[in-house]
């Protein structure tokens, strides 16, 4: 469907990423999912394959019409800055989502194999497991890199980013810099976080 819209970019997501980090195997059915796609379909080899089609040129319209009434609705409002400190967008994006889910459980929207067709035995997927050493290998190397940086410059580079992010500039280049001196992620988003605060969504 994304192909035959004229998308630009197609990813497809591994059938494992919901809990944890894709096998070897998931990952693989995922590259040739697309290169199905792409390689023996043909369904690539036009440009609009659906162009003249009544039914797609109406929903095209449709959508058209529908995205600009929700832009003029946002610009009403103020603009996207507005209506993303106010929680529009988020209220919008969290209502769509309810809609979505509320159609699914009525039977309105069908899934198939989610609320029609469904398997009665529980279909296991199998989820690579990480070593815990690995963990423990990167606080250790976390740790010895702390050790051996410069902690005044990464102190001066993370107040630099914070008053950065109490004013109005571009943040881009302040945490470049913090990250140039080895500062940690962790020490940037707390940063970050203890100008800002942390999103809270609306309590239904």
């Amino acid at each position: 469907a994304a192909v035959l819209g004229g998308t630009q970019s197609l990813h497809t997501n591994s059938r494992d990423e919901a809990l944890s980090l894709p096998t070897e195997d998931s990952v693989r059915t995922a590259l040739r999912t697309q290169q199905i796609i792409a390689h023996e379909s043909g369904v690539a080899d036009t440009v609009d394959p659906l162009a003249g089609s009544y039914y797609i040129e109406q929903l095209t319209d449709t959508i058209e019409h529908e995205a600009v009434a929700l832009i003029e609705q946002i610009d009403a409002a103020g603009g996207v800055v507005a209506c993303i400190e106010n929680g529009f967008i988020a209220a919008q994006i969290e209502d769509a989502a309810y809609q979505y889910q509320h159609e699914v459980e009525k039977g309105e929207r069908i899934i198939v194999g989610v609320n029609k067709f469904q398997v009665e035995e529980e279909t296991t997927v199998p989820v690579l497991r990480i070593d815990p050493q690995v963990e423990d290998e990167q606080v250790d190397r976390l740790k010895k890199i702390k050790q051996e940086r410069d902690n005044q410059a990464v102190e001066k580079a993370l107040a630099a980013l914070e008053q950065a992010a109490r004013g109005d500039e571009n943040l881009m280049e302040p945490v470049l810099t913090a990250v140039r001196a080895y500062g940690s992620l962790g020490e940037i988003c707390n940063v970050l976080r203890g100008v800002f605060g942390e999103y809270r969504g609306r309590q239904w």
